[in-house]
């Protein structure tokens, strides 16, 4: 189970730069939401390459991977790992598919409150539809280059696995182009996106294990 759950973790994704950020206004905050709903609502795929990084207090060098993420709207979600080693995972309905270099597995999640919760936290973090207040406490913040919008978990058992949540978005798209997770411990998953395409043709075979 330890295991499943860094796997889980390692699926979020990126981390922040280092800019001075400022809080946005609540009017800033509602047009900025509103844009983005707009745009996730007409984002039927996502295809893009991603480089993680796996910070452990104990490592002294981060554990860095990369490889290729394909969404296919409502909830199809995979990531391809290529290097250093391939693995994939796929998120399909109530199952997690894996291939570990061709040793191929599923888990069933449909039982499991806390992993439809972390599923639906990564597809929404995708696509960027992740403004729940009922679910989150959320801040907003503000670089020259983005908006950065950091969420807390309200729920108790969530928040035993996730202590803080940030999406970075593009300015100029709005897309999301990093994430970090921090984690109780803070230790921490990050993800940069990068070669993005939007809205290409993505036969459901991608999402086969």
């Amino acid at each position: 189970m330890h295991k499943f759950i860094f796997y889980i973790y390692s699926l979020l994704i990126i981390v922040s730069v280092h800019a001075q950020q400022t809080q946005m206004s609540q009017a800033e905050i509602d047009i900025f939401k509103s844009r983005v709903k707009t745009i996730a609502n007409n984002t039927k795929t996502i295809l893009s390459d991603f480089t993680q990084y796996k910070h452990l207090e104990f490592l002294s060098n981060d554990i860095k991977t990369s490889g290729k993420m394909s969404f296919k709207a409502p909830n199809l979600i995979k990531w391809e790992y290529t290097d250093p080693y391939k693995y994939s995972v796929i998120f399909k309905e109530d199952q997690l598919l894996i291939n570990d270099d061709g040793k191929k597995s599923d888990v069933k999640i449909g039982s499991s409150k806390m992993f439809k919760k972390l599923n639906h936290l990564i597809v929404n973090s995708v696509s960027g539809n992740l403004f729940d207040d009922n679910e989150f406490d959320i801040s907003y913040y503000k670089t020259d280059s983005f908006y950065v919008v950091k969420f807390t978990s309200k729920d108790k058992n969530l928040s035993k696995y996730i202590k803080e949540f940030i999406l970075h978005f593009d300015k100029r798209k709005l897309h999301v182009t990093e994430v970090k997770m921090v984690e109780p411990s803070d230790d921490y998953t990050q993800i940069l996106f990068k070669n993005r395409q939007d809205n290409i043709p993505l036969k459901d075979e991608v999402f086969t294990n």
